[in-house]
């Protein structure tokens, strides 16, 4: 992972010589008499990249897709390259164009940018959130970073855990910016701007893109071609490299457009990479093989079993800083891993259902202001009640029976359907029963409900998931495990064009009955078998259920032995074991919450002492 990190230290004694050496920081302010600054300095990297006499420096990660347009640009305005690094030309950006600089820039990135002129330090995140960036400000000064562990290496002690993050993550298996787990330390949210003026010893956070989408009357045939326009651009533009490039092909309709679009313009075959469980049920890497035949592509097949998961686990979870419990950060390691051993980037599908509404949960949501309508609440209570007995049977995401219980549970008659059927972790209304009343806090969501309130629309529902799920989980999960296997992956259906036009048209051309991803489908559906683009495609079922039962058993139950949960002071004891027990004795099954529980304390046993 590039570096970037920063520090704005009030009094020059507070970080010594020997300390900024082993942080391997740079100090690129040096005479202000209130404040020092310091930046990473990387050795055979341009890592900070200044202006004459650093009256500008930045630190950059990421990549900027829009590059050539936008050099052609300034060197039309009389600017002179030295190299062709992103660094370079979001400095030569800055210095035409102020911060509004940042608006112009289509990628990934997280920027931390110093003007001398104005004393001021800009930081930016991308639209989506693709890199994270962190940062807290105590009595010492201002810190910022992409990984939580380079903070709280700067803070004189460990935090403490944070309420509402501890309760985000226990109700969601994640924590979406603004809140991280610890007290004091924040995540910047995307497509978001901090400032930070040295003279006035403050902050302050506006949005960088701020265009409001109007819903546009458009027939769909047009529809249809700018789609299928946008997405082949964006596709094209994510494939320049200097270092082999590749794509992830899972047989989905996502990634197989992807690997469609990237065949069809480009002179040379293209290399696939797909994985497959040993388990023929979990196994769909026939679809897979059938899109790398009709577009002609070098297909490399891994095949994976448990063991290849559960050998690589600690590494996975530990890798992200904080609790995580996507149990689908496994399989996404391994491609990944695999994968690295061809190529060094690869393009990816994700992001497309939240772009075109290709999730149940969004048909699902649909509905719900009907059945609000029609059913009244008492016997809703009463439905769910007896749902609950017969469809209690085992903890699977995928199974029908929990998607029954799921979707019934989070029927709301105050508008908050998508709120809730979005938790898949403890239900808010058990939590408080497993968790000490000075750690439980009622309505974690709340600042995410005051952004959005009350979703009902097909658009409000993606707008929900682009702020929580796909900041939180999706892009943090597939950043953290692919940098850990050293390969870099980019989302050609993640662009904040495709977003802002798929949200300009009816929703009826995303969405409509049991019909998802219509204009996506129907954009690209001539270029393969018919009905194809049909094809549900299953996705990996991690077993964490079995593994906490066998594999993980023991170290599952030494987190409510010896004293460890009473020590910890978070959680009610006797609930926790009660849970545990009846689940690594097969009398319930609690597959889910114990793996959000179990995620948990193998961070916390990792960070603090007990």
């Amino acid at each position: 992972m590039s570096g970037i990190k920063g520090l704005i230290y009030k009094k020059a004694d507070l970080l010594s010589k020997q300390h900024s050496e082993e942080m391997n920081l740079k100090i690129i302010h040096p005479k202000h008499d209130e404040h020092r600054i310091f930046v990473e300095e990387k050795e055979k990297h341009t890592y900070p990249v200044h202006l004459e006499e650093q009256s500008k420096v930045l630190t950059f990660d990421g990549r900027i897709y829009n590059y050539s347009s936008l050099r052609k640009k300034l060197e039309n305005e009389g600017y002179r390259f030295k190299n062709k690094s992103d660094t370079e030309l979001i400095l030569y950006l800055y210095q035409e164009y102020g911060n509004q600089c940042f608006k112009m820039l289509d990628g990934m990135f997280a920027i931390a940018l110093y003007d001398k002129s104005n004393d001021k330090v800009f930081i930016a995140r991308d639209f989506f959130g693709n890199k994270s960036l962190y940062y807290t400000q105590t009595q010492n000064g201002f810190v910022w970073s992409l990984e939580l562990k380079e903070i709280i290496s700067t803070l004189s002690q460990k935090p403490k855990i944070d309420k509402i993050g501890l309760n985000l993550y226990f109700q969601l298996t994640y924590i979406p910016a603004p809140f991280t787990i610890y007290e004091g330390v924040k995540k910047l949210e995307a497509n978001s701007l901090l400032i930070y003026d040295l003279k006035a010893d403050t902050y302050y956070i506006e949005p960088i893109h701020t265009d409001k989408v109007q819903k546009q009357n458009i027939d769909f045939y047009s529809a249809k071609k700018k789609v299928k326009d946008l997405v082949t651009e964006s596709v094209l533009a994510m494939s320049v490299s200097d270092v082999p490039l590749g794509t992830f092909l899972s047989g989905g309709v996502d990634s197989s457009i992807v690997s469609l679009c990237l065949a069809q313009n480009t002179d040379q075959k293209i290399n696939t990479f797909s994985i497959g469980f040993d388990k023929k049920s979990f196994d769909e890497t026939e679809k897979s093989r059938m899109v790398a035949q009709l577009i002609g592509s070098e297909h490399n097949e891994f095949v994976i079993s448990q063991k290849d998961l559960t050998q690589h686990l600690d590494a996975i979870l530990l890798n992200f800083d904080q609790p995580f419990a996507d149990s689908s950060a496994l399989p996404s390691y391994m491609v990944a891993k695999k994968t690295s051993d061809f190529v060094k980037v690869a393009l990816t599908g994700d992001g497309g259902d939240e772009v075109f509404g290709g999730y149940n949960k969004y048909r699902i949501g649909a509905i719900n202001h009907k059945y609000t309508s029609i059913v009244p609440q008492f016997f809703h209570n009463s439905i769910v009640n007896i749902s609950n007995v017969f469809t209690k049977q085992r903890e699977d995401h995928r199974g029908l029976k929990f998607k029954i219980r799921k979707a019934l549970q989070s029927i709301n008659y105050d508008g908050e359907f998508f709120y809730n059927i979005i938790k898949l972790g403890f239900p808010e209304h058990e939590l408080d029963r497993y968790m000490l009343s000075s750690y439980f806090t009622e309505n974690p969501l709340k600042y995410y409900k005051s952004q959005l309130p009350k979703p009902q629309s097909l658009s409000d529902f993606r707008q929900v998931d682009k702020m929580l799920s796909l900041e939180g989980d999706m892009i943090v999960k597939v950043d953290r495990t692919s940098m850990l296997a050293s390969l870099e992956c980019r989302a050609p259906l993640l662009t904040h064009a495709l977003w802002n036009y798929t949200h300009s048209l009816p929703d009826h051309f995303l969405l409509k009955g049991n019909d998802k991803k219509i204009i996506f489908k129907k954009a690209f559906e001539d270029q393969f078998p018919e009905g194809f683009l049909e094809k549900s495609k299953q996705g990996f079922g991690v077993p964490v259920g079995d593994w906490l039962k066998q594999g993980l058993k023991d170290e599952l139950l030494s987190y409510i032995e010896d004293g460890f949960l009473e020590k910890q002071n978070i959680f009610n004891v006797a609930e926790i074991k009660r849970i545990v027990l009846n689940h690594v004795q097969s009398k319930e099954d609690n597959s889910f919450r114990l793996w959000t529980f179990y995620c948990f304390q193998k961070w916390y046993k990792n960070i603090y002492d007990l």
